[in-house]
């Protein structure tokens, strides 16, 4: 398995202690102001991509210092930073592409961000995509069947599809069931439903769903 953490620059305030992330196969990426969060954290970044445009000169200097590899890229062009740590990332052909630092602040960061996930799961459906702050986590899910374990404490599970309707979306083991229906798109009818049971199960026939896990 090859898991990726990329870490953005977001409000830290919303990334959890990314120390509990670690284990011996993540690739650390920090994305402008986010390679500071993973050095914060004890931990070293493998590489790190942007525009570097929010960083002090003494703050460059240090991540020259300790990251091993950098990609700096001018101010303007056509991605943004998280899109060309995205990109890189799957040049490394990951089972696995986890993002912090990605929620909160600018809405229109936290809105690319999340539609960026189904483009890219939409080009590589093997890789497992997440975006994950200290109150959420956010997937996305290609049709197929899936099984969801209980999650205590991020106990609220809503389904919201994107770019298109979802179709046949079936729910077992959750508080409010659905069988084979039709959801459209800006639906709200899957917003915060619940597991009853400690395993639950969906699928669906054609779309793309965004599913998220969260706490109050």
């Amino acid at each position: 398995m090859k898991i990726i953490h990329i870490v953005a620059g977001g409000p830290e305030k919303l990334v959890p202690d990314l120390s509990e992330y670690q284990d011996e196969n993540i690739i650390w990426v920090g994305v402008d102001k986010g390679v500071q969060m993973i050095i914060g954290a004890g931990l070293r970044p493998d590489i790190a991509v942007g525009d570097f445009d929010s960083i002090l000169e003494d703050e460059w200097k240090r991540i020259e210092r300790l990251v091993p590899s950098l990609r700096k890229f001018k101010p303007e062009k056509d991605e943004t930073d998280m899109e060309l740590a995205i990109m890189w990332a799957l040049e490394m052909n990951p089972t696995s592409v986890r993002i912090f630092g990605g929620t909160g602040g600018r809405l229109d960061h936290f809105m690319a961000n999340a539609l960026m996930l189904g483009k890219y799961k939409q080009e590589n459906p093997n890789v497992t995509f997440e975006l994950i702050d200290v109150q959420n986590i956010l997937s996305v899910h290609l049709p197929g069947g899936y099984d969801v374990k209980g999650d205590e404490e991020r106990k609220f599970i809503s389904f919201i599809p994107i770019f298109s309707d979802v179709y046949g979306l079936t729910l077992k083991g959750f508080k409010y069931p659905l069988n084979n229906h039709h959801v459209p798109t800006g639906s709200s009818l899957c917003i915060s439903n619940e597991l009853i049971h400690e395993t639950g199960h969906f699928s669906f026939e054609k779309g793309i769903l965004m599913m998220i896990r969260s706490k109050d």
